[in-house]
């Protein structure tokens, strides 16, 4: 489809397409409250408290008012709606800045000052030195004489450096005073998000005729949202507005993540909601059968004798009413809360703060941090991720002579500066292609000075390189640029440019000397996509070997390469170049075929080497999470030998030859499938360290796998902790991400690049560095860091927030359950009636107020410092298998609940049931030894104590009494006195004295013979922080790898079953404790006894000593 923009014409831009009024809102006044609720109800927990609440308000079946339910349920879902409603006037707030803001638009033929929101397709916009760009438009002026201007697109894109835009041919040499008369039609397509691509044409009409139509590109728009930068003046005309423009129609909520965490709570409140259905049905039909048979023969139970048709379904609805508490309704907001806190505590955490860049972490997304502590694999991009992205011309070869071998600098080479002082014809040739064929911007200041404004930091260092060895670029305008030869000037006219594409690999010029008049094809780019096409009677051994030689070292290789042209061979290419420019249909994939006409018998010229030093701090932290189980995989787009040895460089895999890499190349799908099924078998018996194997793939071979043989390379994966995916592209760089989470694993994706961003958005946990391509990762990401702080963001702030996580939600669940199983007990000695003990009061202010505001303070707490878990970075192990929250450490939580609830029972009921105790002095009796007990808890849980934390536990305790006294002294409260007599009985006291000994003996108990005679690894390491000792050596807790059978399978063989989680309860941290496994016979141990380390023989794959159970010995004999 195609949309025809008249410029200039206002009849026709008024009623055809959108304003350029900008709506990022949600909601509108009419449409927020039953838009709200209907997104807040498609919740299935929601709509079950929306069905507890309405069943509260039949008073037949009710127990307890209405409010104890109504009250939370209306207080959390106007939180919610309020933080909709806040977040959406904040888009309001944009969109109004936006859209009032005045912009010159020609109206009629005259300039007119506007607000944006005013602006139609068609008409013209004239913008000034730094103006914002208020809608699409295409360019047609420019202060510049040759049409070019510079634009920033850093907030459309996350590119910082300037870009270069320039106006159609068609409309070259228009005065400036004739621009707001131009009339024409651009001929485009319909609105798309896609930012690097626009395939256009352009025609005026008279008196400005251009016979043809005229192509236009990307290069002659100027995007919304995009800044004019160095350039006076700039006019277009608008063909996308409002919503429709590109960055309009890329706005979008992205697809919530959900953490394991997360998934977890929500399986443990469906089996919380089968097991309440089943209390309900046996209580129900208990309090039937007890009505039918006991209740007549009570006098003091006045059941009627004949109940309407629904009397079957009284005590079951009221025992269901009884029992929704099992599941809190203020879960979900607390976690959010804390969740938010998780967040802060990362952007405030001044170690991970770059002071060199004055750049601070940030956590864009709020709701994933537990996520951190369950990372399994990291997949992570090469070049400014690992490397610095910052390019040094390190050496070259130029006609088979290699220049730089022996100081590392060829700049410093005297054998290049003889030959560049001599004017040898094979360099100046080829310092001519380093300077010449690129989209370097050269900028001379007002002293003289000249710098460069790159795209690609390989063409900056390139550029740099020849300007050094006297080929330097000074001048850029329009098609013509000026190269300064030592002290000599050359122009050149830039006839056509042949754009880079990740399918062709290179990047040409067609320029013509405008000295001579000879027209030169200038040609770079990666060795495959220049030695096939080279002329027939060229040697290229020696080219071949210098760029082995060069990736060798580490070093990043372009080819450089030309071709004179005739005349006529020019001109019959030129006219199927622009035919190709300006059709509509498939235009990408037919420049491609015309550029592949034009770029054959090329004449190498020579190899170019550049420098990408490691980012600080890389090896240690891919060390010290390689010991916390965490593996690494690379995806780069760099050619095989570099990302190689620095793979190497970077501790990613060992040096050789300890280092084994196991190849999977091949052209055809045949190739493929033998290396693969090679590799594949290595894996299954190799008894190498992770760090000491790995496979190596490139992107042609890894396209032929994912598309065959997913199934094997699946098994691979799984097999598999390091591997390198070279020469690969953003999709295939998510794919390989989804098919490790598809496996079963938590994944982590860290890069810089916008050809990072759809790893990053396809991970678990997404990771944006700030580096020199710009934001567009950091903004994409849930977190923005360098990458030397992602040790600390993993091991700390994920460890704890995990931590913290898993104890906030079983406790939620424990005080919960604890209150409705003393409810369900009392109902035993009332008849099985579903009658409540507690009012309605007390227990909308013991889940609001007393049992809430202690454990929110839980998220200060610390098991172990943040310098001892760095230490140690083992033991993140238990967070990566679950150990903290799983059903079997519920299991432990809903026992705890369901004891605790038995002990406050009876020793209320042996305590203060007699005859003269009235039902709300038992009521209060029972509540107030639950927040005893729960205080108690909540100490005996928290590792480190500060001032706030006692005062939440403490204080929360001494506040119930206060409330409760003052509610006491009110008589229209129903517990008037009640608090004021029991204080005063010696009783009472000892009765929350019994409670808490009962209720605590055992666990403490059973907490101080774990300590004691089985400690774990964070035990131990607790014990050592308090004593203040040294702390012992853990050894490692390696996993063991996923076995898939000792029989090797065939290529074809079935794809290996996915990872499921093994939990075990966390009273029951064994030594043994396995972590996943596959099959039933091949599970993930986290500690895995071996022989001494003295007998390499004995030494397996991923199998290390029993650490933790010789440090535990050891930790018994000193005690001894």
């Amino acid at each position: 489809m195609k949309r025809y923009v008249y410029i200039n014409d206002d009849d026709l831009s008024q009623d055809l397409y959108c304003d350029n009024r900008i709506s990022n809102r949600k909601y509108t006044l009419l449409n927020f409250l039953p838009k709200n609720l209907w997104e807040q109800f498609s919740r299935f927990m929601n709509q079950y408290f929306l069905l507890i609440a309405c069943l509260q308000l039949w008073p037949l079946i009710t127990p307890v008012n209405p409010v104890t339910t109504w009250g939370p349920l209306i207080f959390i879902f106007a939180l919610s709606a309020a933080k909709e409603a806040w977040d959406d006037y904040n888009r309001y707030l944009l969109d109004k800045q936006a859209n009032e803001k005045e912009v010159w638009v020609v109206k009629q033929g005259v300039k007119k000052l506007v607000q944006a929101q005013d602006i139609h397709v068609g008409n013209i916009v004239w913008l000034r030195e730094n103006d914002e760009v208020p809608c699409d438009l295409v360019l047609l002026g420019t202060s510049d004489l040759q049409g070019v201007c510079y634009v920033e697109t850093a907030t459309l894109d996350g590119e910082t450096d300037l870009k270069t835009r320039v106006i159609p041919s068609a409309c070259a040499g228009i005065a400036s005073e004739l621009l707001h008369k131009i009339k024409g039609v651009t001929e485009c397509p319909n609105p798309d998000k896609d930012i690097r691509r626009f395939d256009a044409n352009l025609r005026l009409f008279p008196p400005f005729i251009d016979n043809d139509l005229c192509p236009l590109t990307i290069n002659n728009t100027l995007l919304q949202s995009c800044y004019l930068r160095n350039t006076g003046w700039a006019c277009g005309v608008a063909v996308y507005t409002g919503n429709e423009t590109k960055l309009g129609m890329s706005r979008g909520v992205p697809e919530p993540k959900l953490t394991a965490v997360d998934t977890m709570i929500d399986r443990l409140m469906g089996a919380i909601f089968l097991f309440q259905l089943v209390v309900v049905i046996v209580l129900g039909t208990a309090g039937n059968v007890w009505k039918e048979t006991k209740a007549h023969k009570l006098w003091y139970v006045l059941y009627p004798n004949k109940g309407p048709w629904y009397e079957l379904l009284v005590i079951p609805l009221r025992f269901e009413l009884l029992c929704s508490i099992m599941i809190p309704i203020s879960i979900k907001v607390s976690l959010d809360l804390v969740k938010s806190l998780y967040a802060k505590f990362i952007d405030w955490d001044q170690e991970m703060h770059d002071h060199e860049t004055s750049t601070a972490p940030h956590a864009t997304n709020t709701a994933i941090s537990e996520d951190l502590g369950q990372v399994e694999y990291i997949l992570t991009d090469k070049t400014g991720t690992l490397t610095e992205n910052r390019m040094i011309f390190r050496r070259c070869c130029i006609n088979g002579i290699l220049y730089g071998n022996e100081s590392g600098d060829a700049l410093k080479d005297p054998l290049l500066l003889h030959a560049v002082a001599s004017n040898s014809p094979d360099v100046i040739q080829f310092l001519m292609v380093m300077a010449i064929c690129n989209t370097v911007i050269p900028i001379k200041s007002q002293n003289g000075a000249i710098t460069y404004k790159a795209q690609s930091q390989d063409e900056d260092a390139l550029v740099h390189a020849a300007a050094h060895l006297h080929m330097a670029l000074i001048n850029k305008s329009g098609n013509i640029l000026e190269i300064n030869l030592n002290g000599t000037v050359i122009p050149y006219e830039i006839l056509d440019t042949l754009e880079f594409t990740s399918d062709r690999k290179r990047m040409s010029v067609v320029v013509k000397n405008c000295q001579n008049g000879k027209i030169i094809l200038l040609s770079k780019g990666a060795d495959e996509a220049i030695l096939p096409y080279v002329c027939s009677g060229q040697q290229i051994r020696a080219f071949v070997e210098a760029v082995e030689q060069y990736a060798q070292l580490g070093l990043r290789t372009l080819c450089l390469a030309w071709r004179e042209l005739n005349e006529d061979e020019y001109q019959e290419w030129s006219s199927m170049f622009k035919e190709a420019k300006t059709t509509m249909v498939d235009r990408e994939w037919r420049l491609a075929d015309v550029c592949q006409r034009l770029e054959r018998d090329l004449e190498i010229l020579g190899i170019t080497a550049i420098e990408d030093r490691l980012q600080d701090g890389v090896p240690e932290t891919i060390e010290t999470l390689r010991k916390a189980g965490i593996n690494f995989w690379m995806l780069t787009g760099d050619k095989q030998n570099t990302a190689i040895q620095i793979a190497r460089s970077c501790n990613f895999i060992s040096p050789e030859p300890k280092g084994q890499l196991l190849l999977i190349n091949g052209k055809t799908e045949d190739e493929v499938s033998r290396s693969l099924e090679r590799v594949l078998l290595t894996m299954r018996i190799t008894t190498s360290e992770p760090k000491d194997v790995a496979f190596v793939v490139d992107g042609w071979a890894l396209e032929i796998v994912l598309k065959y043989y997913r199934e094997a390379f699946t098994e691979l994966a799984i097999l598999s902790r390091t591997a390198i995916c070279c020469r690969v592209t953003p999709s295939q760089k998510a794919q390989l991400v989804k098919l490790l989470k598809s496996s079963g694993y938590r994944t982590l994706a860290i890069g810089d690049g916008g050809n990072d961003v759809r790893m990053i958005q396809q991970a678990n946990v997404g990771v944006g560095i700030r580096g020199r391509e710009g934001l567009q990762a950091a903004r994409a990401a849930d977190y923005s860091i360098e990458f030397r702080f992602l040790k600390r963001l993993i091991l700390v702030h994920g460890r704890y927030s995990y931590n913290r996580t898993a104890f906030l939600s079983q406790y939620s669940f424990y005080k919960s359950l604890k209150i409705c199983f003393i409810q369900i007990l009392f109902s035993f000695i009332s008849g099985v009636s579903g009658t409540s003990l507690f009012n309605s009061v007390s227990l909308m202010a013991y889940n609001v107020f007393y049992t809430s505001v202690p454990v929110l303070v839980s998220v200060l707490d610390k098991d172990l410092s943040g310098i001892t878990v760095m230490q140690h970075p083992q033991i993140l192990f238990y967070c990566q298998a679950g150990r903290l929250l799983n059903p079997s450490t519920f299991a432990g939580w809903f026992g705890r609940s369901l004891f605790h609830a038995l002990v406050v029972f009876l020793v209320t009921i042996h305590a203060y049931a007699y005859e003269k105790s009235e039902m709300e002095e038992l009521s209060m009796v029972a509540l107030s030894g639950s927040i005893w007990l729960q205080a108690f808890v909540v100490t005996l849980e928290t590792n480190s104590f500060t001032a706030l934390q006692h005062l939440a536990i403490w204080g929360n305790l001494a506040t119930f009494y206060v409330i409760n006294l003052i509610v006491s002294a009110l008589p229209s409260s129903g517990m008037y006195t009640i608090m004021f007599r029991l204080c005063r009985q010696p009783s009472y006291w000892i009765t929350m004295f019994l409670t808490v000994a009962v209720g605590m003996g055992p666990v403490l108990a059973l907490k101080y013979f774990r300590y004691t005679y089985r400690p774990s690894a964070i035990n131990i390491l607790q014990q050592a922080e308090r004593m203040g000792g040294p702390i012992l050596s853990l050894g490692n807790m390696d996993p063991q790898p996923r076995s898939l059978g000792e029989d090797v399978a065939p290529l074809s063989a079935t794809q290996p079953k996915n990872c499921n989680p093994v939990y075990e309860p966390l009273l029951s941290d064994s030594p043994t404790a396995t972590k996943r496994t596959i099959g039933s016979k091949s599970p993930f141990e986290f500690f895995q006894p071996s022989s001494s380390r003295l007998s390499s023989s004995a030494y397996t794959r991923n199998s290390k000593n029993n650490g933790v159970v010789q440090a535990v010995k050891q930790l018994q004999q000193n005690h001894v």
